[in-house]
């Protein structure tokens, strides 16, 4: 089982659990959990290879990740700790992990807020996925992922959000980078079915202004998708949004958590 740690809330029954992006792990929260956790129990979660969650001798021998393998990790924890139904918020690639896990089985998911969404690979993500394919078993994983993250998060206001992301990164292992490289493999066929399926639980999409890759793709998705998805855009802000603008994130999300209840 996926390492997590939760901050219980006597008064309340309702669940709130933060899915991370990859390199990253539970740590990228540090700025939601004091508020979250005077409304609701909090949940965060490691995700495979991540943080506390080291690689076992049994999952050693599953080398390929898959998107549903992964939401299924999550779902085991949910189980474990008797949790009916929960509200999720994700960030990045851990927004893709919650959709995924929203598709299997709706009715655990109360509500998604999906902070720095991706829903379309553009053309320079593209670049970056097939550079990354290209090189990954060439260079040392840090030094695509340094690459990656400053493509991504460019600005001088992102800075935080790419130092924390690097850090965090560092504590994976290359083979574990690769395992997660190449979920890229199966991601478009993935993001097409998410733009194309609208699901019938509540959505909060939280973007950057200059979360220029993936910001424009669900402006679009909202447009479509509009009986059940919202857009909270965030000014001074890229891709990490709860990171870099975590005060303006966390009123976002709880009011619209307070009305998915």
């Amino acid at each position: 089982m996926i390492n997590y740690t939760i901050y219980e809330n006597k008064s309340s029954t309702q669940w709130v659990t933060f899915v991370h992006g990859a390199g990253g792990s539970s740590s990228i929260w540090f700025k939601q959990i004091r508020d979250f956790q005077k409304q609701y129990n909090v949940l965060l979660l490691d995700l495979r290879g991540h943080g506390n969650s080291k690689p076992t001798i049994r999952k050693a021998f599953k080398p390929k990740y898959t998107f549903s393998a992964l939401a299924n990790d999550i779902l085991e924890v949910l189980d474990h700790l008797a949790i009916e139904k929960s509200h999720f918020v994700g960030i990045s690639l851990g927004t893709i992990l919650i959709r995924q896990l929203a598709e299997m089985h709706p009715y655990r998911v109360q509500s998604m807020i999906l902070g720095g969404a991706i829903l379309k690979m553009n053309f320079r993500s593209q670049i970056l996925m097939k550079l990354g394919n290209a090189f990954k078993y060439v260079l040392p994983y840090l030094v695509l992922y340094q690459f990656f993250a400053f493509v991504i998060m460019p600005k001088k206001n992102h800075k935080q959000s790419r130092l924390l992301f690097i850090n965090e990164a560092k504590k994976l292992y290359q083979k574990e980078f690769i395992k997660w490289f190449k979920l890229t493999a199966e991601i478009n066929p993935v993001l097409k079915w998410f733009r194309q399926v609208e699901l019938n639980i509540p959505t909060l999409y939280v973007m950057g202004e200059e979360d220029y890759m993936f910001l424009p793709s669900v402006r679009k998705v909202v447009a479509s998708h509009y009986r059940s998805s919202k857009l909270f855009v965030i000014k001074n802000a890229g891709h990490v949004v709860n990171v870099e603008q975590p005060i303006a994130f966390n009123k976002a999300v709880l009011n619209f958590m307070n009305t998915a209840k």
